[in-house]
């Protein structure tokens, strides 16, 4: 189970392409991290699930899955079965569907039901719902931007992506050159650019008041440095999702391999160069995280300006009447 040598022609190569396929996967995690860590009390209350629980469950995970998929070759014998669905299939047939492992199957399958179901509503749902409601609030809210979620998840046909163990990695390592591009473009603006300094009201003022409004809206910086980030690995893509000749395509299948780390420092680098030489509005300026300033849209110091948020005015009445 442990010891099977391996069977790629370049074990190196093979090695980085599996650590991108799984930095591709969770990239839209990480870059969607933000629609839960909002809802913190305090700034750095996220950081030691991120830092410990995040990395433990997902090396657990990966770790579990390859010891099943070993066992059951040495159990059942024939090839391995690395799909969770056939390989329950594959139980029951070599068990003769007994009235055990006929229970066994449907309680991994209800197992692996509601699992799909959790990841899907919380991760994908809400988070695809609140961006949604966000860009359109005034006709998507939450629920019906996780209900055109789900219409288009079903319209691209997933499963046709599970078909072999191959093109389930290639998909994987393929969200890669898109979000690892955009993390980094968000990595050079936050950390570089702006020195941790945000000013939280302008991020929800969707006009010219706003420092973040850029070019009508459009901050054209982070579009050259994501086209930067996203098109040397293209070929790579294109090559290794249909089969291309690696003797013909060997430089852009092993820089695709590097897919999450070459996307990132491009995008970065390009970001970061461009910000300098073009620097965007309101560099420097910030505003606290928590406070009536940002919470009512009235600061501290001035009394007599009235809360914007009706929940507030509804209590002031009710103060008064009492």
């Amino acid at each position: 189970m442990f010891q099977k040598p391996a069977s790629a022609p370049n074990v190196g190569w093979a090695f980085m392409f599996g650590i991108t396929a799984i930095l591709g996967s969770w990239g839209s995690g990480t870059l969607g991290q933000s629609d839960w860590t909002r809802y913190a009390k305090r700034r750095f209350a996220p950081t030691l699930s991120q830092l410990i629980a995040s990395p433990l469950t997902i090396a657990a995970t990966a770790t579990i899955g390859i010891i099943v998929t070993s066992a059951s070759r040495d159990v059942m014998g024939g090839e391995i079965e690395w799909n969770p669905i056939y390989l329950l299939a594959d139980i029951q047939d070599f068990y003769g569907s007994s009235p055990g492992v006929r229970a066994a199957v449907f309680f991994a399958s209800i197992g692996m039901v509601f699992s799909q179901f959790s990841i899907s509503v919380v991760l994908n749902s809400v988070s695809c719902g609140m961006d949604m409601a966000g860009l359109w609030p005034r006709y998507i809210n939450i629920r019906r931007g996780g209900y055109i979620m789900a219409c288009v998840g079903i319209a691209v046909q997933p499963w046709q992506l599970l078909s072999t163990a191959e093109k389930f990695l290639s998909v994987l390592s393929g969200f890669g050159v898109f979000m690892a591009p955009a993390t980094g473009i968000m990595l050079a603006d936050y950390h570089i650019v702006r020195k941790h300094k945000l000013k939280i009201g302008d991020l929800y003022a969707g006009d010219s008041s706003s420092i973040y409004w850029f070019a009508d809206g459009v901050n054209w910086r982070a579009f050259v440095a994501f086209l930067a980030g996203v098109w040397p690995l293209i070929p790579g893509l294109v090559a290794t999702v249909n089969s291309y000749s690696e003797d013909e395509w060997t430089g852009w299948i092993r820089l695709y391999n590097l897919t999450f780390l070459i996307g990132l420092a491009m995008s970065f680098i390009v970001f970061w160069m461009l910000s300098y030489v073009f620097p965007p509005p309101g560099l420097g300026q910030e505003s606290p995280f928590s406070g009536d300033e940002i919470l009512y849209g009235v600061s501290k110091l001035d009394d007599t300006k009235e809360p914007k948020v009706q929940g507030e005015k509804e209590k002031q009445t009710a103060c008064s009447s009492v």
